[in-house]
């Protein structure tokens, strides 16, 4: 089968020039990165959960037909500025640094979701709400688009190349925690108010926890310093500084379309799962099924945070399984998975049984950390250290913004002017197949060490066997390509290597 390669010049790396990162570092790095998308996508599942009380408060100007639209496109629109972020704060991590842009997007997005909370309602200001509600969606959008695809870079550069996966894993671990404390904040905030001092007041108050939750994580990572491979590289290029890196870097990432293309198909198929269930699926379940079909706002919170534990629960173990059998039977699965089960499992949902739709929802969660348990320690590999912040984030956030962050939009939109209900499994259907297809191409990633970096163990006796395997491989590749007349090549389309 044919894979992308990413090629560099075969050498033997020596146990001194193995990283070795201590444990405690590492657990340190996993917590700071962590904490970001705790904050980032607690806010993304407040605005979700919320969603009919945002319609109400901002947008009930509006004709009744417009108002679901309104406020997800709202939501949507963070996604459409993401790229702007990725093409600002990726190059700007691969210059200053990895931890220097996850403090400042940190900040950015505390304050956004912070400022949310402040804004009047619509009946108190008019059109001013809205307004300013989109203005605080654009700063968290921007922020988002430098967060994500850093904070992949900064566990992936930190992790062992043999528990990659395990500890890339911790990091989606963080944004169901963020989404579960969005969902038990909205749970109970709704639960102890009255609809009218939901509407009036009492939704401010998960948007003002975002603050505090920012301040934790700036504080983490105001602790760490910068990954070792970004050091690394770092020492090597003191005079590569004095040219035009931003140039090189452009041309660079050019070169390797093929990498990003593949790294596109994956963070599709991931995050229209993603946000199909935590975007969409609470107002299908409360406004878009026929009444009898549908749950109250407090159950559709009750099946979201069962979903959200589940899942949250099941991540480390799917990506420590990751670092055994390898990413990409494991990506296979999800993305075979949603075209198969993609109108099943909506088929269930729209039964209107409290057991069918969770039945169907936790498929739906279950095909989705499938990806998260994985991509994370997958996406990182696919770009050079030297240009991983710009490509990784840039890829990231112009698929977000296409195509996932537009999920629940678009889906809305889809099953108002049809009627047809099954329009999510549709879409689900879709994205396992743009999955497949980046799969096919994907080389497993598994047990390899990043794209120019050096090795990185766990100890000093794991970097001397990892440095007898290089040297070891080094001797069988010179034997095997001394006349090959392609080794200069960036990138190759070829019979996958065995893996280590």
């Amino acid at each position: 089968m044919a894979v992308l390669v990413p090629t560099e010049e075969p050498r033997a790396w020596s146990a001194e020039e193995v990283t070795v990162t201590e444990s405690g570092i590492i657990k340190k790095a996993i917590a700071a990165a962590a904490i970001g998308n705790v904050t980032e996508w607690y806010d993304f599942g407040v605005y979700a959960y919320f969603a009919t009380t945002i319609e109400t408060v901002f947008f009930s100007g509006l004709p009744e037909s417009q108002r679901q639209i309104a406020t997800f496109g709202t939501f949507a629109v963070a996604f459409l500025i993401r790229p702007f972020g990725g093409m600002f704060f990726g190059p700007l991590a691969d210059r200053i640094g990895r931890t220097k842009v996850l403090a400042i997007t940190m900040i950015m997005m505390a304050l956004g979701t912070f400022a949310i909370g402040l804004i009047p309602s619509q009946n108190s200001i008019g059109f001013a709400a809205p307004l300013l509600l989109l203005a605080c969606r654009l700063v968290q959008g921007f922020s988002t688009g430098g967060e994500y695809g850093n904070a992949m870079t900064f566990i992936a550069e930190y992790a062992p190349d043999r528990r990659r996966g395990f500890l890339g894993s911790w990091l989606e671990f963080g944004t169901f925690t963020g989404y579960l404390m969005g969902a038990i904040m909205v749970t109970v905030v709704s639960a102890l108010t009255t609809e009218d001092q939901l509407e009036s007041w009492a939704w401010r108050i998960p948007f003002f926890l975002a603050l505090p939750l920012g301040l934790v994580g700036i504080y983490l990572r105001s602790r760490l310093a910068d990954t070792p491979a970004f050091r690394a590289m770092e020492e090597e290029s003191e005079e590569r500084e004095k040219e035009n890196r931003a140039a090189q870097e452009a041309g660079e990432l050019a070169r390797l379309w093929p990498f990003v293309l593949v790294c596109s198909g994956l963070v599709i198929v991931w995050n229209v799962t993603n946000y199909m269930l935590t975007a969409y699926m609470p107002t299908y379940l409360t406004e878009t099924l026929p009444k009898t079909d549908r749950q109250s706002d407090t159950v559709s919170q009750v099946l979201q945070i069962v979903v959200l534990v589940v899942a949250m629960l099941s991540i480390p173990y799917i990506g420590l399984l990751s670092d055994r059998i390898g990413r990409k039977p494991i990506a296979w699965t999800g993305a075979i998975g949603l075209i198969v089960l993609g109108v099943p499992m909506i088929l269930l949902i729209r039964q209107g049984s409290f057991i069918s739709q969770l039945v169907g929802l936790l498929i739906m969660g279950l095909l989705l950390i499938l990806f998260s348990s994985t991509m994370p320690s997958t996406l990182p590999s696919l770009f050079p250290t030297k240009v991983r912040g710009a490509g990784l984030s840039i890829a990231f956030n112009v698929s977000i913004s296409i195509f996932a962050g537009t999920t629940a939009t678009v889906v809305a939109a889809l099953v108002k002017a049809t009627g047809d209900l099954n329009w999510p499994g549709y879409y689900l259907v879709a994205a396992g197949v743009i999955g497949a297809v980046a799969v096919w191409f994907l080389l497993e990633p598994n047990g390899m060490k990043m794209w120019g970096s050096p090795p990185a163990a766990v100890d000093d006796e794991e970097a001397v066997e990892m440095a007898e395997a290089s040297t070891a491989e080094f001797a069988a590749v010179q034997a095997e390509t001394a006349d090959d007349a392609d080794t200069d090549e960036k990138w190759r389309l070829e019979e996958p290597p065995s893996q280590p």
